[in-house]
């Protein structure tokens, strides 16, 4: 078959990309036909470029590769090296090999072109997945227009121009979102602007809540949770807090860089990052940061199921 070469600070092109190879496989022998290796050893590595494909069809090998380019250790020796090479070029035929490298997101990393192995992969099916500018508003576009086909809907222009103002340029965001707006749409296919504008009304209604909690208003904030329950699991509504929380501590302790910068280190928009440096003028870190540690524990007792009522855990956290 062949062998390819995936990296990037995009982890979930990536991700799509393995989805989509993985799902050429016999699913009746997937457990037998799909193997995924963390940077392993010689010994390891290749025993598996060299097994051969039994009578239940292809075989996917994904080598997970972020030690190799990484880490400061050298994993191969230069005769190692060679066999590697040399078992790549002689790939058996039902056998594709994709090595993967995730790099930080928004970090501007690039794998050392100096190093042997990365020369030798390089030399096959290379492909890069870079993050998304989010001002290049026209390929985020596109990539919504076409996970929607994926997903059997497509959307107006001005609904994609306002999801994309909303959300940036997170792609697992934009996914999760398109399924949301799927299901709010059925049986129809076409996604209107007042849809998105229904999905993204529940998200400014949890920036409400979390400015609430911020300028310690409990008691508005417990009945604006009780009004997001209507809408969202308890534990969906940690998880964007949350992140959400995140942004707002990336923005405060890098207040030296230019909105660009930091839309960069968050993934928003430039006009997001504005509006969210405004709202929390008066806003302090260490508010930010206690209450980040509530929610994460509240959402770690609830799902290490220490605590059995989810609501009642996450309304505490909110009075700590």
């Amino acid at each position: 078959m062949a062998v390819y070469f995936f990296y990037g600070d995009e982890d979930y092109n990536i991700d799509l990309e393995l989805k989509k190879m993985c799902s050429k496989l016999n699913p009746d022998f997937l457990s037998m036909s799909l193997q995924a290796l963390d940077s392993p050893d010689f010994n390891t590595l290749i025993n598996a470029l060299r097994t051969q494909p039994m009578m239940f069809g292809d075989m996917l090998l994904i080598i997970n590769s972020e030690e190799y380019f990484l880490s400061n250790k050298n994993f191969f020796d230069e005769k190692q090296l060679e066999e590697i090479e040399d078992a790549l070029k002689n790939n058996p035929p039902t056998l594709n090999v994709i090595f993967v490298l995730r790099l930080p997101r928004n970090e501007n990393k690039a794998p050392d072109a100096r190093r042997k192995l990365y020369k030798i992969v390089s030399k096959f099916n290379k492909k890069e997945f870079p993050v998304f500018k989010t001002y290049k508003t026209a390929e985020i576009a596109q990539w919504i227009r076409n996970q929607a086909k994926d997903k059997g809907i497509s959307l107006y222009d001005d609904a994609t121009e306002l999801l994309i103002d909303s959300i940036g340029n997170n792609l697992r965001q934009f996914d999760t979102e398109l399924d949301k707006l799927k299901l709010l749409a059925y049986p129809e296919t076409k996604i209107s602007k007042k849809m998105v504008e229904e999905i993204c009304s529940s998200n400014e209604d949890l920036f409400a809540f979390t400015e609430m909690l911020m300028k310690n208003e409990r008691d508005s904030a417990l009945l604006e949770f009780q009004k997001l329950l209507y809408k969202k699991h308890p534990l969906e509504i940690l998880s964007a807090v949350q992140t959400m929380l995140r942004k707002w501590i990336v923005i405060k302790t890098n207040k030296t860089l230019s909105t660009e910068e930091l839309a960069k280190l968050t993934g928003m928009r430039e006009y997001g990052v504005k509006q969210t440096l405004q709202k929390l003028k008066n806003t302090k870190i260490s508010d930010i940061v206690k209450l980040k540690e509530n929610l994460f524990r509240a959402e770690y007792n609830v799902k290490s199921a220490e605590s059995i009522d989810i609501i009642s855990e996450v309304e505490c956290a909110i009075i700590r």
